[in-house]
């Protein structure tokens, strides 16, 4: 009887679901707690859509920019930590042989089940280093288009997420019923993001939704308190 093969299926992409959220969530509640503040203040929606485009063309631009720079800080790191990784396999090796060891120890091998793969390493100082990075100090090596990537990421998500609250405001001439619209329309948005982002990243869609709703509202609605306050 044939043997059904094993699949495994692993979701991979985590950074770029990370930017996806950083972006996505700052996205729908900066320029909410904006317009909201104003529709507080002022009662034509012009004013709002103006200052809530300036806001999101701002907001994204720094976000991605953070995002760049997090992202060539990594890369920077990775790369000092494999220099002086070299360094020490090749100026120190049998101290950074006793670390391998100490790696297997922690998984249950004895020195003589160590000793064969510790020689092996010896032989290959290339990939003795990428173990030392992956398993000693728990480095991944970053994808050279890595900080491009996140910055587009995390500016683009800004930009559509930013866009649904302030959307009402584009359609409706009122200020305040256009606020009503935007709180729906950000509650709903925040739902069906945090379904999607739990589904994606391996936990329950209708929980990832109920956590995003939640922590995403309640940011919404302190943000939105402190800009009634400041208006």
């Amino acid at each position: 009887m044939p043997a059904t093969p094993h699949i495994e299926h692993h979701f991979t992409a985590t950074e770029t679901v990370r930017d996806i959220v950083i972006g996505m969530s700052d996205g729908l509640t900066v320029p909410f707690a904006l317009a909201a503040g104003l529709s507080g203040a002022i009662a034509s929606s012009g004013i709002v859509v103006t200052a809530g485009l300036a806001e999101i063309a701002a907001g994204s631009i720094a976000m991605g920019l953070g995002g760049y720079l997090a992202a060539r800080t990594d890369a920077e790191h990775y790369g000092s930590e494999m220099e002086r990784e070299r360094e020490e396999v090749r100026t120190v090796p049998d101290r950074e042989a006793e670390e391998v060891s100490e790696v297997f120890r922690g998984y249950g091998l004895s020195d003589a089940q160590t000793a064969p793969i510790v020689d092996a390493m010896r032989r290959d100082p290339g990939k003795w280093v990428d173990f030392m990075m992956r398993f000693e100090l728990g480095l991944e090596k970053p994808e050279p288009s890595r900080a491009r990537t996140s910055a587009m990421t995390i500016a683009g998500s800004y930009i559509v997420g930013g866009l649904i609250p302030l959307a009402p405001y584009m359609l409706l001439s009122q200020a305040r019923t256009a606020l009503y619209v935007s709180v729906v329309m950000t509650l709903i948005a925040l739902f069906i993001f945090g379904y999607v982002k739990g589904h994606f990243t391996g936990i329950t869609p209708v929980r990832g939704a109920l956590q995003t709703i939640t922590v995403g509202g309640l940011a919404a609605a302190i943000a939105f308190a402190i800009a009634r306050l400041i208006s």
